[in-house]
C-alpha cells in the first residue's frame, strides 16, 4: 500500500502553491507539486510524500468554475486517505463574491473531510501578514511598513479583487461563510492547551461554518498547529489560510521518514546560473518595478503587452524573436508587459489573455533557446506560464528570500526535465531577487 501524505493542498495559484512547497520543504517534509491532479500511475512512481500540492488557478475563476475545478481535488483527498486538506489561499486574502471566491472554495471542498467545521489561519507573519481581532494587516514589499489591508496601497486598488474591508469574518461573509467565529491571538498567545479550549466554546452550538485563527508572531503559529493537527488525527479537518497552515501543522506532525525515492531536499544557497537567464515579469506591481529597476544585469526587453494579448501565432512569435535574439548571443533578458512610468491599464487590456500569451511565449522561446533557469513574475503569468510547458510537476530547491522560491520542473521531456524555475508573486521578494537568479549567493 501506497504511504499516505498527511496534508494535501491545492494553491489558487503556482506562485502560492510553491511558497507552500518551500514551507514544507524547509521544515524537513516530503513535498512535491504536482501541476495537475495526479492519477495512480504518476504517484507510484513520485514514492512517499508528506506533503502533495496541486497548483492551480482558481484565484481567477468563477464560483461555478472552481467548483469544477476543485472536484477532483476533493476525491483524491479522500481516496488518499490523508488527515488536512489545505485551501492555499494568497497571504492578502484578495479574493471576490464573484472570482476567486474562498467562500466558494471552502464550500466546494467541505464534503470532503469529516470535521463539521473549516479552520482558517488568517496571517503568515515571515511575509508581513498578521490577523489581529480577525483585521488583516500586510507589509507593502519585504521589510517595508506594514498596513491594514484596506489601506495597504497595493492590494486596497487591486484591479480585481481590492480589499476593501479589514475585517475578515466580514469579508468572507460576502461569499457565503455567514459563521465565521473569531479565535483572537490572546488565546494562542497562552499556549496550546488555552487554545484548545477557547476553540472548544467557539464551536459550542449552533455549529460554525469556520474558525479565523489570528496570528500575531510565529510562536503562535506553533500554538495552532497543535490544535488543529490533534482535531485532524481523530477526524479529518480543511483548513484555508496562506502557507502559514503548513508552517503550523509541520512542528507538531514531527519529524518525517527518509526513504529512498523521496524527492530531494531543500539546500541551502544557490550557485550562479550556468548560462543566461529569462525572467519574464508580467506583474505590474510597484514591488516588481522596484525589482525590475534593480536587475542591472539583464538586458530589459519592454513586451507590446497590447499586441500580445491578441494571442495571435504571428504576435507571440514577434514578441518572442526580440527575447530569443539577445538569449542567443549569451545574454541575461528581462522581458517586461509593462514600461517604466507606465500606469495600470484602464480596462483595454484583457489581463487574463495577456497571461496566457505570456505562457505562449515562454513555451516558444524555451524551445528556440535551451535554458536551465528561468523566472516568472505575476501571479497570474506564472500560473499560465507553468501551464504553457510539458512538465507534470516541481520540487523546490532553495529559499530566494520573501516567499520567493527556486524549484526544479520535472518533465517527460528531456530538454525541459531538470529547468530551475522561480515564481513570484507582485508583493513578494525583496529588491535583488532577480540579480540573485542569476549570481547566486551562499
Amino acid at each position: 500500500m501506497r504511504p499516505r501524505p498527511s496534508i494535501v493542498y491545492y494553491g489558487d495559484d503556482f506562485t502560492g502553491a510553491t511558497d507552500t512547497l518551500g514551507t514544507a520543504a524547509r521544515a524537513g517534509l516530503r513535498a512535491l507539486l504536482f501541476l495537475q491532479v495526479p492519477d495512480a500511475a504518476r504517484l507510484d512512481r513520485t514514492g512517499p510524500l508528506d506533503v502533495l500540492g496541486i497548483a492551480g488557478a482558481a484565484r481567477a475563476m468563477t464560483p461555478e468554475e472552481m467548483r469544477t475545478e476543485l472536484r477532483p481535488v476533493a476525491a483524491l483527498f479522500r481516496s488518499l486517505n490523508a488527515r488536512v486538506l489545505h485551501y492555499k489561499t494568497c497571504s492578502t486574502f484578495d479574493s471576490a463574491p464573484h472570482i476567486g471566491s474562498i467562500g466558494a472554495a471552502v464550500r466546494a471542498l467541505r464534503a470532503a473531510v469529516e470535521q463539521p467545521w473549516s479552520a482558517i489561519i488568517g496571517g503568515q507573519p515571515n511575509l508581513g501578514r498578521y490577523c489581529l481581532f480577525a483585521n488583516l494587516f500586510a507589509a507593502a514589499g519585504s521589510g517595508a511598513q506594514v498596513h491594514r489591508i484596506d489601506r495597504h496601497p497595493t492590494m486596497s486598488r487591486h484591479p480585481v479583487t481590492p480589499m476593501d474591508e479589514p475585517d475578515l469574518r466580514l469579508h468572507l461573509a460576502k461569499q457565503g461563510l455567514a459563521d465565521v467565529r473569531s479565535m483572537p491571538f490572546t488565546a494562542a498567545s497562552r499556549g496550546s492547551d488555552a487554545l484548545d479550549a477557547a476553540l472548544r466554546q467557539a464551536l459550542h452550538s449552533p455549529p460554525a461554518d469556520a474558525v479565523l485563527f489570528d496570528v500575531a508572531d510565529a510562536v503562535q503559529l506553533r500554538a495552532i498547529g497543535q490544535v488543529l493537527w490533534a482535531r485532524a488525527q481523530a477526524a479529518t479537518l480543511l483548513a484555508a489560510g496562506p502557507s502559514s497552515v503548513v508552517d503550523a501543522l509541520a512542528t507538531a506532525m514531527g519529524a518525517p521518514r527518509r526513504d529512498s525515492g523521496s524527492p530531494p531536499m531543500a539546500r541551502t544557497g544557490v550557485p550562479p546560473a550556468q548560462g543566461p537567464v529569462l525572467v519574464l515579469a508580467g506583474s505590474l506591481s510597484p514591488v516588481t518595478a522596484r525589482q525590475v529597476a534593480a536587475a542591472t544585469s539583464f538586458d530589459i526587453v519592454w513586451l507590446d503587452a497590447h499586441k500580445l494579448a491578441q494571442r495571435s501565432e504571428a504576435a507571440v512569435a514577434e514578441q518572442a524573436d526580440l527575447v530569443i535574439g539577445s538569449l542567443a548571443r549569451g545574454r541575461h533578458v528581462l522581458a517586461c508587459t509593462r514600461a517604466p512610468g507606465a500606469t495600470p491599464s484602464n480596462g483595454s487590456l484583457d489581463a487574463q489573455a495577456l497571461a496566457r500569451a505570456g505562457g505562449d511565449m515562454l513555451a516558444k522561446v524555451l524551445a528556440a533557446v535551451p535554458l536551465r533557469r528561468i523566472g516568472v513574475a505575476g501571479g497570474d503569468t506564472s500560473s499560465h506560464g507553468v501551464q504553457a510547458l510539458d512538465a507534470w510537476g516541481l520540487s523546490y530547491v532553495a529559499d530566494m528570500g520573501a516567499g520567493t522560491s527556486l524549484c526544479r520542473v520535472h518533465s517527460d521531456d528531456a530538454a525541459l526535465d531538470g529547468l530551475e524555475i522561480m515564481l513570484k508573486g507582485g508583493q513578494m521578494g525583496a529588491q535583488d531577487v532577480f540579480e540573485r537568479l542569476v549570481h547566486g549567493f551562499a
